[in-house]
């Protein structure tokens, strides 16, 4: 390992934080991490619904957001999704990479991680205090003093913050980071739920509570579509669900954010023009003029779908025949089923949250080292930065790209 060159405290025993240690070990620093778990990784073992996405081979600067997205860049760069996929291989992960480049362990198994993350810290000598909650970070004479909730510190040489946001509170994330931050003199950028669901307005969702369809979903603003994505849409008792909507739900947390009025529109069709929908209709009430209104979209549509969509086309009577359609009332039936609009009224709250919007300003950190512009010898990594990444496993390519970055440069 080298010579023992200074003592690094890394706050946090996430993602970021395992790989910040390693990283900083390798290059000759003796390392604690503060975990204030009973465990480390307590919240890597449930990404990828437990298997673990851990990283996208796509993953590029356009996958992150925040006030500066270009801030990731020489991380990203400096340790890229191949650098990352060769590290865990190094370390026993074998990959596989799924749809949209998703990678993913061989084993599918997201414990393999904190497994030959357990092995390696121990191999490499790195201490591990658990059940030790940060209470506040001061910094005399070139010495970090760390104060523990139980009155014990310690004394460091440099400070990684990997202490996480707000997501998934019951993993340990609270915010508490971003107020060891903040008494360091460092502003927030204002946090907010991201890759989360959507509360709609409507009266009629437990009507339709676990209707899964596939379809696009669009987030609108002054009427102009600002983020859209493709795949199952759930329909919940407060609104959607899904991999699209979670894909789109951090521009409507930003809008709301600004007290804007944010639409939600979803394309339950989609994959054929209104006129061509138009004309399969037609078809199908001609070929069935004596069947319900209702009953002639039983096998285009979800049934339990199907009430609901009349009603919100506006027509009244669902049992009359498909004969007595208007070709107005055809022209809503069309509208509604490839353009259903809703007004979001927010997003799920924290414990629904998979990453957290927001953090630490960028334009106080060094992009190339992870260190603070305000305290020398602060580093940090993570979700605690005010970046964050769409769904796929760029969250975890961030954590780790930042984290050896912080880590590295902490130990010099």
């Amino acid at each position: 390992m080298g010579r023992t060159k200074n003592h690094v405290i890394i706050v946090g025993g996430g993602a970021s934080g395992m790989l910040a240690a390693l990283s900083a070990r390798k290059k000759g620093a003796r390392v604690t991490i503060l975990e204030r778990n009973p465990r480390i990784g307590k919240k890597l073992l449930v990404t990828g619904n437990g298997r673990c996405n851990f990283t996208n081979i796509n993953a590029d600067i356009s996958c992150f957001n925040g006030k500066n997205p270009k801030f990731a860049n020489s991380a990203l760069t400096s340790f890229s999704p191949r650098e990352t996929v060769s590290f865990f291989e190094k370390l026993g992960i074998a990959h596989k990479v799924e749809d949209f480049g998703k990678a993913f362990p061989m084993s599918d198994q997201a414990s393999s991680f904190l497994d030959v993350f357990l092995y390696e810290l121990e191999e490499a000598g790195i201490n591990i205090i658990c059940q030790a909650f940060v209470q506040e970070i001061v910094k005399k004479n070139d010495v970090f003093i760390v104060q523990l909730d139980n009155g014990h510190y310690l004394e460091g040489d440099r400070v990684i913050l990997a202490a996480g946001g707000k997501a998934m509170p019951s993993t340990g994330s609270d915010g508490n980071g971003f107020e060891l931050a903040k008494n360091l003199g460092h502003s927030i950028i204002d946090i907010f739920p991201g890759l989360v669901q959507l509360k709609l307005e409507g009266h009629f969702f437990k009507q339709i509570e676990g209707v899964k369809i596939v379809g696009t979903a669009e987030i609108l603003h002054n009427n102009k579509t600002v983020s859209h994505d493709r795949g199952d849409i759930l329909f919940a008792n407060y609104g959607v669900s899904g991999p699209p909507i979670l894909q789109i739900s951090r521009k409507a947390g930003e809008l709301l954010q600004k007290n804007q009025e944010v639409i939600l529109k979803i394309s339950v069709i989609d994959t054929m023009t209104k006129e061509d929908l138009k004309k399969l209709l037609t078809t199908r009430l001609q070929n069935g003029p004596s069947k319900t209104i209702e009953f002639s979209l039983v096998g285009l549509v979800n049934k339990r779908l199907i009430p609901v969509l009349l009603k919100e086309a506006g027509i009244k009577d669902l049992k009359s025949p498909a004969v007595n359609l208007s070709s107005r009332e055809l022209g809503d039936i069309v509208n509604i089923l490839t353009d259903w609009r809703f007004i979001i009224r927010g997003t799920k709250s924290w414990p629904s949250a998979q990453v957290t919007a927001g953090g630490v300003n960028t334009n106080e950190i060094n992009q190339n080292t992870m260190e603070s512009k305000i305290i020398k010898g602060l580093f940090f990594a993570g979700e605690i930065i005010d970046i964050d990444g769409q769904c796929g496993g760029f969250n975890l390519q961030w954590a780790w790209s930042s984290g050896f970055i912080a880590g590295e440069n902490a130990a010099l």
